[in-house]
């Protein structure tokens, strides 16, 4: 039975999760593809004011598609994480909780996620429709000139992920590696 959370996350919720574990996630989260990476990072090193607090927040590394009609979104797969590992430990260093992509991650990012005590969710990809379809509002709150890429502001509700790298170190893709090889 999936595990159901509630985004912002917080540290109990967090430290109970579990490579590998299936859940579903309601809530408020945030867009940020490879440019809005960018962005906050120049922004982190000027230091200028982010366009919204990170403290306890997930980001969802999708540029969605327009939506069409009657629909709030179009499609919102994942994007490929790694895109996004270059920026990610600074993020995590700004209380940036949970990250949602696919794919994996390098081993900075997997330290900086046990150090701050964060957590990396993969979403599945080729589901767009169905992500989408948990999408119940979406605002641009930054960099609208990025277009897709722009940062938005998303109320979610059941969309369903699997955690990767949990906040005790562990990665849910090197032990089905392990067990595979075990078989």
């Amino acid at each position: 039975m999936p595990i159901q959370i509630t985004a912002p996350l917080d540290l109990d919720t967090i430290e109970n999760l579990k490579a590998g574990d299936v859940l579903f996630l309601s809530g408020t989260i945030y867009t940020a593809r490879d440019a809005a990476h960018k962005r906050m990072y120049e922004s982190c090193l000027a230091g200028d004011v982010l366009p919204f607090d990170l403290t306890n927040q997930v980001i969802y590394y999708v540029g969605p598609t327009p939506a069409k009609d009657n629909q709030v979104i179009g499609s919102a797969g994942p994007t490929t994480s790694e895109r996004m590992d270059k920026y990610t430990p600074t993020l995590l260093d700004l209380g940036l909780k949970g990250m949602i992509g696919k794919g994996y991650r390098n081993e900075e990012v997997k330290r900086s996620i046990k150090i701050n005590k964060a957590v990396y969710f993969a979403a599945i990809g080729g589901s767009a429709a169905l992500i989408a379809q948990c999408i119940k509002h979406v605002e641009v709150i930054a960099y609208e000139d990025l277009g897709t890429e722009a940062i938005r502001k998303l109320e979610v509700e059941n969309m369903p992920l699997i955690v990767i790298n949990d906040a005790n170190g562990q990665d849910y893709y090197e032990i089905g590696v392990a067990a595979f090889k075990e078989a």
